[in-house]
């Protein structure tokens, strides 16, 4: 398979990644809209959740939606990107764009959320996680804004050495995130509404994965081989 990467350039490759994160963040948000309208609620309309024998085969429809979604982003940085982190730094890209691009279209569709403090269910594999809109954002901005510069300096052939104790920290740091949105998934599969989200857990995450990031962007890149 020929990379997109390989026959555009580098801001050519970038405009499409983020063309197709645009389109595919409206078509989500489209399908959010649909969906909610099926379950006879308004957007944003979610909490308490409502029992998986009442949704019926919805939540698994909304599963796949989930795992399509992670395949096509997968995807796109596979075709985007000419080596294994570069396509990790492309799918980074478009995920963040994704999400940005998908709250964007929601907002304009319906008004919703009405503020960046408003609580929505993010993710149902393999339980429901939940927290404020301005958290994923934050996460999204960051791969976005990393995942750019990563790749930049990736296609201009200077290597990004990521040492093994970086991909710890981040990995940490992003498990930390995701627990901070999934401590309250036994109050929601009982019927209840989300508690106060846990945002020290999700700042310890976001400063973990962050500092590992920004470190392995500082290492100087190896030298050449001489010819």
């Amino acid at each position: 398979m020929t990379a997109m990467g390989g026959g555009l350039s580098f801001r050519a490759t970038a405009i499409t990644v983020l063309a197709f994160a645009m389109a595919m963040a409206y078509l989500e948000a489209g399908v959010v809209v649909y969906l909610q309208g099926a379950l006879g609620a308004v957007v944003g309309d979610i909490f308490p959740l409502r029992p998986a024998i009442e949704a019926g085969n919805l939540v698994l429809i909304e599963v796949g939606r989930e795992v399509a979604t992670m395949v096509m982003i997968a995807t796109i940085g596979a075709i985007a990107g000419r080596t294994g982190l570069e396509r990790l730094a492309w799918a980074a890209v478009v995920f963040g764009a994704w999400d940005i691009g998908y709250y964007a279209w929601l907002r304009l569709f319906s008004g919703w959320p009405g503020s960046l403090a408003t609580i929505d269910l993010l993710f149902l594999i393999p339980v429901p996680w939940v927290g404020p809109v301005w958290s994923p954002l934050l996460v999204s901005s960051a791969l976005l804004g990393f995942g750019l510069a990563a790749a930049t300096r990736l296609r201009a052939g200077r290597p990004v050495p990521v040492a093994r104790r970086e991909w710890m920290i981040a990995l940490v740091g992003g498990l930390l995130v995701i627990l901070s949105y999934t401590l309250d998934s036994g109050r929601l599969f009982d019927g209840r509404m989300p508690g106060a989200y846990p945002w020290p857990v999700f700042a310890a995450g976001m400063l973990l994965a962050v500092s590992a990031a920004v470190a392995a962007l500082r290492h100087p890149a190896p030298p050449r081989p001489a010819r």
